[in-house]
């Protein structure tokens, strides 16, 4: 079977369900800014070693967001049914990795970072803020559509930026690189005043 198939040439894609939507519709994008991001991860994995603690959660992660796009590729309005999982415990899984983290690093999160550290952390920070555009295209996405954006994929795209923000901080912690920091969290800084 060959990779190409010529239906793309003038500007549509096929979406699940056999339909066809422009290339720069909602979907599209969001699909396709979720694949970079699931993209920068392997970049990521292939940075950290095969032996790495953080292997198999961002393994995990890499599945899920292939099933994940995978249903925000079907319209609400297909009969066809798609049968991958839905990863809907993700946000609690983000969340226990993040509180298992944060309890092995040296001092708690406070502050805007400037990004960079090390490389890792600085890649970590890349993926942050792709996810973040996901989540942006995710909106956009639900607008149109919102019976393909399932609940579970908005916590879970939100809780991964909070995710490879705790990753950045957890690398510089583990070795000993100091932080950049810009500003307290606005919600320290209101409880200060």
């Amino acid at each position: 079977m060959k990779v190409y198939t010529r239906k793309g040439d003038k500007g549509q894609t096929g979406v699940f369900g056999g339909k066809r939507e422009a290339k720069d519709a909602p979907r599209i994008e969001c699909i396709g800014t979720l694949d970079e991001v699931n993209s920068t991860i392997g970049l990521l994995r292939s940075k950290l070693g095969n032996d790495h603690e953080w292997q198999p959660n961002l393994h995990r992660i890499q599945k899920d967001m292939m099933n994940m796009m995978s249903h925000l590729a079907r319209p609400s309005d297909s009969k066809k049914e798609n049968k991958n999982p839905q990863p809907e415990d993700g946000a609690v899984f983000c969340e226990e990795w993040i509180d298992a983290m944060e309890n092995n690093m040296s001092s708690p999160s406070d502050y805007f970072l400037l990004p960079g550290g090390n490389e890792i952390s600085a890649l970590c920070h890349v993926c942050r803020t792709q996810v973040r555009r996901g989540e942006r295209t995710l909106v956009t996405l639900a607008k149109v559509d919102p019976e393909s954006v399932h609940e579970y994929i908005s916590s879970y795209i939100n809780r991964l930026s909070d995710l490879f923000f705790t990753m950045a901080r957890a690398e510089m912690d583990k070795h000993g690189v100091a932080e950049e920091k810009w500003n307290l969290f606005l919600y320290k800084r209101k409880k200060k005043a």
